[in-house]
């Protein structure tokens, strides 16, 4: 059972959709007990950074959170859903939940900022099991204006350029975080799903 993580924003019923159709049994579940028991947990987003945060503490899905990934439970970031996984966001100068160091800050510069519609992911590292069966040349949909600026390059898997490059997926052994959304962005973005749940029955 994948929980899905419900902090009151984000596109729920995309994603739940998206894990369905890919043959996963999902959750969406606010509740952290729930959380920390799960086999897999998916965050995802959409909105403000600080207030997610402020949301999650509340609820406690913050520790549950850090519990999960502790015992080596597949785990994926999506959008802000990865950005939460740093140091630091600086949209609200919270604290991250320090899955990987790092903070995320504004895009300075790009064609338009948010950045928003198709564009192509660079893998860095060969192999993964987050890009099996994934063109090396394919695009994903993206709706950001904040972006991660990791303090440790080892976990940076692809980079998106948008006026410069930028970190856009993170793999390491605890989390995968994609800054784009796997759930709009058609047979693609199914790929990566189908990847992440094989992680999970592994």
């Amino acid at each position: 059972m994948i929980s899905i993580i419900d902090y009151g924003a984000g596109n729920i019923r995309s994603i739940e959709k998206a894990l369905e159709h890919v043959g996963a049994q999902v959750q969406v579940t606010d509740d952290p007990l729930v959380v920390a028991n799960s086999q897999a947990v998916v965050l995802p987003g959409v909105g403000s950074g600080g207030a997610a945060m402020a949301r999650m503490t509340a609820r406690g899905l913050d520790s549950a959170i850090r519990e999960a990934t502790s015992q080596g439970k597949p785990f994926l970031g999506i959008c802000l859903g990865m950005q939460l996984l740093a140091d630091h966001h600086e949209e609200g100068g919270v604290d991250g939940l320090h899955l990987f160091r790092g903070a995320v800050r504004r895009i300075p510069h790009g064609p338009k900022i948010p950045h928003m519609g198709w564009n192509q992911i660079r893998p860095l590292q060969a192999g993964l099991p987050i890009f099996a069966d994934v063109p090396s040349d394919a695009y994903f949909y993206f709706a950001h204006s904040y972006y991660v600026e990791p303090q440790d390059q080892t976990g940076v898997a692809a980079v998106t350029d948008y006026g410069s490059p930028y970190c856009s997926v993170i793999v390491t052994e605890q989390v995968w975080g994609t800054q784009f959304h796997p759930e709009k962005s058609g047979d693609v973005g199914m790929q990566v799903l189908k990847n992440f749940v094989k992680w999970v029955q592994q």
